[in-house]
């Protein structure tokens, strides 16, 4: 018997991916989709599904949902994900959120973004990396699905934290396609703008750099300087990341990374530097090291939409309700 599932913000990219997945689940059945307005159809809201579904959109409600589904995937903005999810765990729903209003220490998200109208739950919640808190996740009933820079750099950074130098600063350099930005148009992300184009945004001061402290520190107990610097670049899906470390004592770096990962599905440790086009439609993170004596490299790659949101959500639903870790996630990617 499948587990019914429920899909919050379908109008989105990731809302979109969520659905595509789960239509050939082995065990989720989606019941329900919606989105702030409703009135409308999910083939009419994407028409890239005409002829595949045409369930109805609702204007989210949380006692609806609870009717008709276990488990429901919040694709909202960050502050509107927190209020609908307090009402659902009141509901007895387990909550994927793919927002950061879970993500983070109550100090440091109030710092980053805005007062916490859910408090309460914030202990409850687990970080969605399963890399790192695959136990967790399997008994818990909220997780805060990481957002796709955090999760391409932490899954490279991790494995090396130990030994690298905590008097010296960590550079990020980060680029994304441009799906990542969302569909709310914007200055940055239109076509004059992005195409033959390549450049950095909120360098230094994006809220992905506490997190990524944070959670190396949580994760590590370590205190690491993190320098983060995201950068857009033309093309719509994907994302690469660059470390820039310095190591404190003698290693066999390459070593090091294929052990820490040789029981994990969903990592590749690669002998060559990494592309996005070899992670694009999958839920893989390729990761690749290189070292010049005190000085380590590290080459991190996934698909933003994919394993930077939707396709990670969709692992940590099957690890909640018991289920393989890779059930209805796709592992060939788009390519060529």
């Amino acid at each position: 018997m499948k587990t019914n599932v429920s899909i919050v913000g379908a109008t989105g990219y990731t809302g979109l991916e969520l659905v595509k997945i789960l239509l050939n689940h082995p065990q989720f059945n989606i019941t329900y989709i919606a989105n702030s307005s409703g009135e409308t159809t999910i083939d009419r809201l994407h028409p890239s599904l005409t002829n595949v579904i045409n369930m109805e959109v609702h204007k989210a409600d949380a006692n609806e949902i609870a009717k008709v589904s276990e488990v429901c995937f919040l694709a909202l903005p960050h502050k509107t994900s927190m209020s609908f999810a307090k009402e659902l765990l009141k509901l007895g729903v387990k909550v994927v959120d793919l927002s950061a209003d879970y993500r983070l220490e109550l100090e440091t998200y109030e710092k980053h973004y805005c007062p916490h109208e859910d408090k309460d739950n914030i202990p409850n919640s687990v970080y969605g990396l399963p890399e790192f808190y695959e136990d967790e996740i399997k008994n818990s009933s909220l997780v805060a699905n990481p957002g796709c820079y955090p999760t391409a750099t932490l899954l490279a950074l991790i494995p090396f934290v130990k030994y690298i130098d905590a008097n010296t600063n960590i550079f990020v350099d980060a680029k994304s396609g441009v799906s990542g930005a969302g569909k709310k148009l914007s200055e940055l992300t239109q076509f004059v703008t992005v195409n033959d184009n390549i450049f950095a945004y909120n360098p230094m001061k994006h809220r992905h750099m506490p997190e990524i402290q944070e959670k190396v520190q949580l994760i590590e107990n370590k205190n690491l300087k993190v320098n983060f610097v995201p950068h857009l670049i033309p093309v719509t899906r994907g994302m690469l990341v660059s470390i820039y470390a310095t190591l404190n004592t003698d290693i066999d770096a390459k070593q090091i990374l294929k052990d820490y990962y040789k029981d994990s599905e969903f990592v590749r440790v690669k002998d060559s530097c990494v592309d996005i086009k070899s992670t694009a439609g999958t839920n893989f993170c390729d990761i690749f090291v290189d070292q010049n004596d005190d000085a380590i490299f590290i080459n991190s790659s996934i698909d933003n939409l994919l394993r930077g949101a939707s396709s990670q959500a969709v692992v940590n639903a099957n690890l909640m309700c018991g289920f393989d870790a890779n059930a209805g996630i796709n592992k060939i990617s788009y390519v060529p």
